[in-house]
């Protein structure tokens, strides 16, 4: 593996741990099963490219790009806690719905952000090698997301939404609002995986209706690995567990891609992903039993 292919999959990793630590807060925080990131992450890559193209401040386009996200995530709430939808079923419901709206937002498929300024462009020819500014920038953003959701978390505001998620009952009982819990906890969820999809669109340079297919897996991925590796002992471990798990998913399908012995091609990627999930859902399961025996 190259050192461009390296930080290039570091880089990814760490846009991506965006998505991871909302999908941790869906998933392990509210219980809350939430498959509207496959369209929140588009979603916001099309905001932010579509505004940045108008001529919006790329910094203020990111925020529209959160709230955006956020609404999506709302949507979703109202459903399940509304109306009574079953939470996977309404989660499933907005991402089919997001998949027309992204295409109107856009207009089209696809936009292209080529010769447009981005929130990095200020961070370019400062005599950084180009390949390193983006990791460090979004490193940096990433730093600030975990503190942020791991001082929330630690709130009072924070415990009521993981009571509500580890036991709604009894944090009815205990007077939380659990219902203004989950609209406020899949507001975040999804808020973080729109600002992924906008550093996405940024970084990369355009943004595309297909970029969200599969992004679940991608997030639900990077927490396993991250449990895995750090486990899951406290709020900020598990936090920087999505970090790092996001990063060494992005590593493995690098290096299995680039590794000739393999015989392996990008179009084999699907292929490799699911490889890769298997395996982290299947390491925890072998620790478990290792240490029973």
């Amino acid at each position: 593996m190259s050192q461009i292919a390296f930080w290039g999959a570091v880089e990814l990793g760490l846009v991506f741990a965006f998505v991871a630590i909302g999908v941790y807060l869906a998933f392990r925080i509210l219980d809350f099963p939430d498959l509207t990131v496959d369209g929140s992450f588009p979603l916001g890559a099309a905001v932010a490219a579509v505004l940045i193209i108008s001529g919006l401040d790329p910094w203020l386009s990111t925020a529209v790009a959160m709230v955006a996200g956020a609404a999506a995530g709302l949507v979703t709430a109202t459903l399940n806690v509304r109306f009574k939808i079953l939470n996977l079923l309404a989660s499933i419901l907005t991402m089919i719905a997001l998949f027309s709206v992204n295409l109107r937002v856009m207009g089209k498929p696809n936009v292209a952000l080529l010769n447009q300024d981005t929130m990095l462009s200020p961070f370019f020819g400062q005599g950084v090698p180009e390949y390193l500014v983006r990791p460090i920038f979004v490193g940096l953003l990433v730093i600030v997301a975990v503190v942020l959701v791991w001082r929330f978390l630690e709130s009072d505001a924070g415990l009521a939404m993981r009571a509500t998620g580890a036991n709604s009952r009894m944090a009815r009982a205990q007077g939380v609002n659990t219902g203004g819990q989950i609209y406020l906890g899949m507001a975040l969820s999804n808020a973080l995986v729109a600002l992924g999809g906008a550093l996405f669109a940024q970084t990369n340079g355009f943004a595309d209706v297909t970029s969200g297919v599969g992004t679940i897996v991608v997030g639900l991925a990077a927490v396993i690995i991250g449990e895995t590796l750090l486990g899951a002992r406290g709020i900020l471990l598990a936090l920087i567990g999505c970090v790092f798990g996001s990063i060494a998913y992005r590593l493995a399908i690098q290096l299995a891609l680039s590794s000739d012995a393999l015989g392996l091609k990008a179009s084999d990627l699907n292929f490799v992903t699911a490889v890769l999930v298997a395996i982290a859902l299947i390491l925890p399961r072998l620790r478990r039993s290792g240490g029973a025996a």
